[in-house]
């Protein structure tokens, strides 16, 4: 039997990125599926987030984040632009959010296609690839099309139907609070949490504890 994970993940989130091709890994070689489930970024869901954080946790996630990806080989530079909008001085963040919207539609519209881990992976890639300006050009529209998909037409499901896919990340955000954390990435198993890109390896113990095989066992 296929066991099954939810993951809880964010287009703004570098762990998120980082964390991505590891799961990829874990679907190619084990009997697992993920079940990829888009969230907004905390900032974005609650407000006055970035007026209320120790000002040393943004250099120390910026340190962390470039050593974790020196460390997996992966490319990585903070976004350009940033998938949120916001004042780095003030720390407001506006209502209108452009790109971490769609953004986040898009991932829905993907795991409702059953592509969802591949369409993050490429989309991520380019966010935090070090692609300047991804949201311009044919960036995004080729990193879909390395996933399988056509960004027009997920472009034009989430325009016919922008609250289903609002419903649905809403749906998500709840579902992640009910699993008992609020970060991303958020792997959860069986009720179980397991929070942060470096939980990997617990979450594959507690998967083989519930007869995880590889493929082709």
């Amino acid at each position: 039997m296929t066991l099954e994970y939810d993951l809880f993940w964010s287009f703004r989130s570098p762990y998120s990125y980082l964390v991505t091709p590891r799961l990829i890994e874990l679907e190619r070689d084990y009997d697992v599926h993920c079940n990829v489930r888009p969230v907004y970024p905390i900032a974005v869901r609650l407000d006055g987030f970035f007026k209320q954080v120790n000002p040393m946790w943004p250099p120390y996630l910026l340190k962390d984040t470039a050593r974790i990806a020196e460390m997996l080989g992966l490319p990585y530079a903070w976004p350009f632009p940033d998938p949120i909008v916001m004042n780095f001085k003030t720390g407001d963040v506006p209502k209108e959010q452009p790109y971490i919207r769609r953004l986040t539609r898009l991932g829905v519209a993907a795991a409702e296609a059953g592509k969802g881990l591949s369409f993050i992976r490429e989309m991520s890639g380019v966010i935090f690839g070090g692609v300047r300006n991804w949201n311009e050009g044919d960036h995004l529209k080729d990193a879909a099309a390395r996933a399988g998909l056509d960004l027009a037409e997920l472009d034009a499901l989430i325009e016919k139907d922008p609250d289903h896919y609002e419903g649905v990340i809403a749906a998500n955000e709840a579902a992640q609070k009910q699993a008992g954390h609020w970060g991303v990435p958020l792997m959860v198993f069986a009720d179980e949490p397991f929070f942060g890109q470096d939980r990997v390896d617990h979450l594959v113990w507690r998967l083989e504890k519930h007869g995880l095989k590889r493929r082709g066992a």
